[in-house]
């Protein structure tokens, strides 16, 4: 199960930390995805990180102003987001699979578990 948080109203150029918690045993093969979708618009990935290791993968638009991260004693993983822009607003999902290579990671489709989702709006 997994569980995130962190959402609210920010305004532009601000930083937000977004947090996941997954809840029971985790494998090291896991895989732990961030996922956005703002109104109307198809859900959009930001980046993935792997549990073991803590390799991370992001999509084009949000590198550099977005990081992964995780702490494996609290089996939380944080989406740090930095100089938010209006466009940066959307419901943003975690969600967890496992034995993903890089190139399958950006599809939502190759994830098994699914957050509930916390809102992020950036005003101007």
């Amino acid at each position: 199960q997994l569980q995130a948080s962190g959402g609210g109203l920010v305004q532009t150029g601000d930083s937000r930390r977004l947090s996941c918690t997954v809840s029971g045993r985790t494998f090291s093969d896991l895989v732990m995805g961030w996922f956005r979708q703002a109104p109307g618009k198809d859900r959009e990935f930001v980046g993935s990180i792997r549990w073991n290791g803590g390799g991370t993968f992001y999509g084009g638009s949000m590198k550099g102003r977005f990081s992964i991260s995780r702490d494996n004693a609290k089996n939380t993983v944080y989406l740090q987001m930095n100089s938010l822009q209006p466009e940066d607003t959307a419901v943003y999902y975690c969600a967890a699979a496992y034995r993903l290579i890089q190139s399958t990671m950006n599809n939502e489709r190759n994830y098994q578990y699914w957050g509930q989702g916390t809102q992020v709006t950036v005003s101007s």
